[in-house]
């Protein structure tokens, strides 16, 4: 697939500097954005999906691993936060209402970021390695770039933005050099649902990861209204979305939480899954549908999984299904974390990737269905070596609750739309098959 380096050519220029993201931010008060833009990109060491915007004063480029399904923003505060704006969120405020704290905070040393009196207090999440501190809730400004869904557009700014501290511990797992993790989840503090109520934007968000690691390449994800355009396409690509209801899970399927609040997460109802247009048999198709009484099981999307991961009993059924229908390809031995692995010399090559047989996430009927092709199916794990990039997550568990996690690989050079107005998920399935990428956005940038 071909690259089109001209959209990318001064893309540093807006992003890679805090001083040009914030100009003229002062004068732009009285512009309202229609949509804003975030970059991201995929280190190469860990497949965590990452972002950066300015946040503080003076203004700090701060890299943040992307966490969809993430209750808010959090960052590290226990080292080198330093910002003239930072403003502690105190007990009983509506801020601290806002965020659903988990109680009141005191700290006995000088204050300073993360240690205050009398303060909110939540219990931030590291989702990658499922740990958790507890840290104080706090406003401070952020600014990032506005869209028209085609180009960047003027930097604006959320003065009061509110997010959790973390302690330094809490990153961990994360790739190197992040300050912390970025939730857009459904909560009333992630980044989406600030961003609507600090602009007036429709409560939608879309995300478009890339499946380089090349951050010459990035992927995008734009809040508020559509259009969406990817070169060298000239069509809105939000008018050919497929849509699928956003279900609720009524228990919380965060690693710490406040009691009786529900998932921040985004689960689609998976009714079935199809190989090579055959339905593949389960032994537990309750596994399918979430319990509304302990939130286990169900379908949910995540980009801190980097791939499919899958109850064992529906993983074992998978597995089985895909070799019989792969029973005239040569097996290669097994790579970890993958159970099923193939020599790819005689494996053709398409526009959507390898040519292997599909996999269909069937949804509310037949007819809707999310078709994941060769590309998304597929990992190179060596030379001659292709994977079913699809995971055993065990059986049951406080860490593990959902049957099936759609996790990063699955996700890429696909397009999302989370429509939090309606309540559904708009999808493209691979955008390869129109011979464009998620990292064919024009990052030239537009004054108007």
């Amino acid at each position: 697939m071909a690259r089109f380096s001209p959209s990318h050519l001064i893309k540093f220029l807006l992003f890679s500097t805090s001083t040009l993201l914030f100009t003229n931010i002062e004068a732009q008060t009285s512009f309202r954005p229609k949509a804003l833009l975030l970059q991201v990109t995929k280190d190469p060491s860990t497949l965590q999906y990452l972002t950066r915007f300015t946040q503080r004063t003076p203004p700090k480029l701060i890299d943040i691993v992307v966490d969809l399904g993430g209750r808010y923003l959090w960052v590290d505060c226990d080292k080198g936060y330093v910002s003239s704006s930072y403003r502690p969120v105190f007990c009983r405020s509506a801020g601290c209402a806002l965020a659903g704290n988990n109680g009141c905070g005191q700290c006995f040393s000088p204050p300073r970021p993360n240690c205050n009196n009398n303060t909110c207090v939540v219990g931030p999440d590291n989702t990658v390695t499922y740990t958790g501190t507890s840290g104080e809730v706090a406003f401070d400004v952020v600014a990032l770039q506005s869209t028209n869904g085609s180009n960047p557009s003027k930097a604006v700014s959320v003065p009061r933005f509110i997010f959790g501290c973390g302690a330094t511990s809490l990153l961990d797992g994360l790739a190197k050099g992040v300050a912390g993790m970025a939730g857009l989840g459904r909560t009333k503090i992630s980044l989406p649902w600030q961003f609507y109520s600090s602009f007036s934007m429709p409560r939608k968000f879309a995300m478009c990861l890339s499946s380089s690691t090349n951050k010459d390449f990035p992927g995008i994800i734009i809040f508020g209204n559509s259009p969406y355009y990817l070169l060298p396409l000239r069509q809105d690509l939000s008018k050919s979305l497929i849509y699928t209801p956003l279900l609720d899970n009524p228990i919380s399927t965060a690693p710490s939480y406040p009691l009786g609040e529900p998932s921040a997460e985004y689960f689609i109802g998976v009714k079935s899954i199809k190989i090579g247009e055959k339905t593949v048999p389960l032994t537990n198709t309750a596994l399918l549908s979430i319990n509304k009484t302990d939130g286990y099981g169900g379908t949910k999307i995540s980009t801190v999984n980097p791939y499919t991961v899958m109850e064992s009993s529906i993983y074992k059924a998978v597995i089985e299904a895909y070799s019989e229908a792969t029973k005239g390809m040569k097996r290669a031995r097994s790579v970890a974390p993958f159970g099923l692995c193939y020599d790819s010399k005689n494996i053709g090559s398409t526009r959507v990737g390898p040519a292997v047989p599909v996999v269909d996430l069937v949804l509310e009927s037949e007819s809707v269905y999310w078709r994941i092709w060769g590309a998304n199916l597929m990992v190179e794990v060596g030379e001659d070596v292709l994977c079913l990039g699809i995971v055993d997550g065990g059986e049951r568990s406080p860490r593990f609750k959902t049957s099936i996690v759609i996790g990063g690989h699955q996700l890429e050079d696909n397009l999302l739309e989370f429509d939090l107005a309606r309540s559904r998920l708009g999808f493209s399935s691979s955008l390869l098959f129109r011979q464009t990428t998620c990292a064919n956005f024009n990052f030239t940038s537009i004054d108007n």
